[in-house]
């Protein structure tokens, strides 16, 4: 019998998997399902698939429900979306957001800065992740967007205007809720195109919001550097970028159906197929069969994430991409998060930083990077553990020597390394991971995976930040971090190894039963 997709694999399947992994997706009735359709409803399908601004449908309706040209109805909410995403991610401040906080403008100290500032943010990601992903397929997404977007606004309003430590630890738990809402941004556009261009708009949503980061980080150096701009103005540019973003995000076209929704509907449909109920008693049947068909479906789906999660698990070499995943997620964002810290102990008087010239580049190095291991011809099922360890050991040697140095030059030499490594590294693991699964647990299996790293990342800060017992200096944290990707390294050049060498003489057994099944010719 053939699975059925479950809301839940829709919304995160395709927001997680990325453009490699879009490449292989291919659903034929997904815009039904989640316009609550039939496949020949071309009155639904202007009601569904929203705007659009080319003309590939001649003379046909437009699917906006106007008569003129349309583009398939993705390009309208395409266009504003990757306005969204590039507005949203273009935060000149970013890449000095520490010496904002600890200047003169704040007034905060690195102390306050690193134990009670910083770690508010991964804590509250933690407790906010599962709840805004439960709710945004339910919200049809747009709203989760717009809230995003307010959120975004609220934070970095609160940055500069705000003073203390309590406000700017508010400011950074609303700053959670941003990318705890992440999913909606990269789910929305799913919602409102055809399938026939899922692999073109995830490389415009994706592509946005990487252009966004790279020209925000680049232009905030050249403002610093050869202008002469105050971080304050940084932090104004910053709100002006994101206000935009916010006020693109009332105008996406608001998806008419959910999934979710569209199992409601269904069911109430079936529902009254069966019985005739008088006007006033059909009112509560609507009630009864919503709130059923409700607890039905997370019934299912928690019974459904059980059985997959058992079964997906039991793979070894899916078992060990996961756990780079999430293991290398963790160590990534935990060092990115504390690098400014680093870079602050060991500038020197009268220093201009560096900081924003360093995130661009590392981020479009990265990006080459990633797309290059995608034309690399090597059997990653084989080879791919080995790989991981081995430029897990070089990411760890960066962080040493990042850690043991004086010089600010070569910490961001280290970091430009260290982000260029881990980019493709992450790629890797996201295609073997797809290839080895089926459609529809792409959404179990990343989402596990962002969620584990989400809590080590948190176990992590509680250990190395705030445990008073400890008190380790900034030093000492990126020690331990290193020091991570040292045990991740020797753990996957074991297994890598093992993993190569069994292939090998998988390998060899099969040659060798090959030439012993080939015909014998007699001499005579």
């Amino acid at each position: 019998m053939a699975k059925q997709v479950t809301p839940c694999s829709v919304s995160l399947t395709l927001a997680l998997s990325g453009a490699s992994i879009s490449q292989q997706i291919k659903l034929p009735k997904l815009d039904c399902a989640l316009a609550g359709r039939g496949e020949t409803s071309p009155g639904s399908l202007r009601e569904t698939m929203g705007f659009c601004w080319c003309g590939e449908c001649g003379n046909r309706p437009c699917c906006a429900g106007r008569d003129g040209p349309c583009g398939a109805g993705w390009v309208g909410p395409t266009v504003l979306l990757c306005v969204y995403g590039f507005c949203s991610m273009m935060r000149p401040i970013e890449p000095f957001l520490t010496e904002f906080l600890t200047g003169t403008y704040k007034n905060l100290t690195t102390e306050q800065v690193t134990r009670q500032v910083y770690p508010v943010w991964t804590y509250s990601n933690l407790l906010l992740l599962v709840p805004v992903f439960l709710v945004t397929d339910f919200l049809r997404y747009k709203p989760v967007i717009v809230l995003q977007g307010l959120a975004y606004v609220t934070a970095f309003l609160l940055i500069l205007v705000g003073s203390g430590v309590r406000s700017t630890q508010l400011a950074f738990f609303i700053y959670s809720i941003t990318t705890a809402a992440d999913v909606a941004y990269f789910s929305y556009i799913y919602s409102v195109v055809q399938p026939s261009y899922y692999q073109r708009v995830t490389s415009y949503v994706r592509g946005a919001i990487l252009v966004g980061y790279a020209v925000g980080a680049l232009l905030a150096q050249l403002l610093v550097s050869l202008g002469g701009v105050s971080l304050y103005c940084l932090a104004v540019v910053t709100l002006t970028s994101i206000s935009i973003a916010m006020m693109t995000s009332f105008f996406l076209p608001m998806p008419k159906t959910s999934l979710f929704r569209a199992e409601v509907c269904q069911a109430q449909q079936e529902r009254s197929s069966e019985e005739t109920l008088s006007a006033s008693e059909s009112n509560d049947s609507s009630v009864w069969v919503t709130t059923s068909t409700a607890a039905k479906y997370f019934g299912r789906m928690f019974r459904r994430l059980l059985l997959d999660c058992k079964e997906c698990y039991s793979s070894t070499a899916l078992l060990f991409f996961c756990i780079w995943s999430a293991t290398g997620r963790c160590g990534f964002y935990q060092v990115a998060s504390y690098i400014q810290v680093l870079w602050i102990s060991m500038q020197p008087s009268n220093f201009t930083a560096y900081n924003g010239g360093v995130d661009g580049v590392s981020t479009l190095t990265g990006a080459a990077a990633t797309i290059a291991v995608g034309h690399v011809s090597l059997e990653w099922s084989a080879w791919g553990e080995l790989v991981l360890g081995g430029f897990s050991a070089l990411m760890a040697g960066v962080l040493f020597l990042m850690d043991l140095t004086d010089n600010i030059w070569i910490s961001y030499s280290c970091f430009l390394l260290f982000k260029t490594f881990y980019m493709p590294l992450a790629t890797i693991c996201t295609f073997q991971i797809a290839k080895t699964l089926s459609r529809e647990r792409y959404a179990l299996v990343f989402g596990l995976n962002s969620f584990v790293g989400t809590v080590l990342q948190s176990v992590l800060t509680a250990i190395v930040i705030n445990t008073k017992s400890l008190r380790l200096t900034i030093n000492s944290q990126f020690i331990v971090y290193a020091s991570c990707f040292a045990a991740v390294s020797l753990l996957f050049t074991i297994r890598g190894s093992y993993t190569v060498f069994h292939a090998k003489q998988a390998a060899a057994g099969n040659q060798a039963e090959r030439e012993s099944n080939l015909p014998h010719v007699s001499h005579l």
